[in-house]
């Protein structure tokens, strides 16, 4: 196992022994503090539990070496892992809005009754920022579309904390000073909180859905790559070149010219060079399919 999945699969279970411990407090505390938008909360932590699950399974998954049905790897399980995450997220958001809606509709929002709630919140929304940064940085160093969508999944829990405490904090306040109206503000916290939760379900699934269609990196991020094939000696010139998306890494096709009078030996050294140097000094490049063509100044004509 590579020291990139044995950072991965740390992290992820870092995160699910978190989000455990978080879940079991909120939901307890949402339950004994009468506040719907905890409960929420809590839902929101368990639903990260799955994800981290679905996440773990995914990175386990890609690192298993390329065999004769997928010759270019298992990357793209990350991808599908991110997709059940994305998925997750939309489906717990829809119900957890239902019940506030529901809540407000039918006039039977409850006064949260205990401060424990909002010190419980502040807690979590603490811890789940932390997670999140550990988590974002991590993924984004390693490249791992997996890792990175967990951590965006720990913001929402963070953002949903945040928005808990607002209408936690104002629910006590009516309680205290005997503003009725103000009750409501924990089931609407709850409901806005839903509607984090979806947005950043559809955002994941669109990255999520756009990677699996293998997106081809632009020219920004590909320049490094085009400097490093033409300082490989004896090619002449680069015709193209094009990096896939495969998961966390990318898989090259490249054309390059060669002079039209050498070898085929020849040749086929000067690709496997332009192969191992790409895979030496580009860590997200896991393969390259080199193509080469016969350069001729009389023609120019390209294959």
């Amino acid at each position: 196992m590579t020291n990139r999945y044995r950072q991965a699969q740390r992290a992820t279970i870092i995160g699910i022994v978190v989000n455990i411990i978080l879940a079991i407090i909120k939901g307890i505390g949402g339950i004994m503090g009468n506040s719907r938008a905890l409960i929420a909360d809590a839902v929101h932590s368990a639903s990260d539990v799955i994800s981290s699950v679905a996440v773990f399974i995914g990175i386990r998954a890609a690192q298993k070496p390329p065999d004769r049905e997928h010759p270019y790897g298992h990357g793209k399980s990350e991808n599908v892992a991110t997709l059940i995450v994305a998925i997750l997220l939309v489906v717990v958001g829809f119900e957890i809005m239902y019940n506030s809606i529901s809540s407000i509709w039918t006039e039977t929002a409850n006064e949260v009754t205990s401060m424990m709630v909002l010190y419980i919140i502040i807690f979590s929304l603490v811890i789940k920022e932390v997670l999140f940064q550990y988590k974002y940085r991590l993924g984004r160093k390693i490249s791992s579309p997996a890792l990175v969508a967990d951590a965006w999944h720990h913001r929402t829990d963070a953002i949903s904390s945040a928005v808990a405490l607002f209408g936690v904090g104002l629910t006590i306040i009516g309680s205290r000073f005997d503003i009725p109206y103000l009750i409501y503000f924990d089931p609407i916290a709850s409901a806005v909180i839903a509607i984090i939760i979806m947005y950043m379900g559809f955002q994941l699934a669109k990255e999520a859905v756009s990677m699996t269609l293998e997106v081809v990196l632009n020219e920004d991020e590909t320049r490094d790559m085009m400097m490093t094939v033409k300082a490989v000696e004896k090619v002449v010139k680069i015709d193209s070149l094009s990096a896939r998306s495969h998961g966390s890494y990318v898989i090259v096709d490249i054309k390059i010219s060669v002079d039209a009078n050498i070898t085929v030996e020849d040749g086929h050294k000067i690709a496997r060079n332009v192969k191992q140097k790409l895979i030496r000094e580009h860590d997200i490049v896991r393969d390259v399919n080199v193509h080469v063509n016969p350069y001729d100044l009389e023609d120019k004509s390209e294959i």
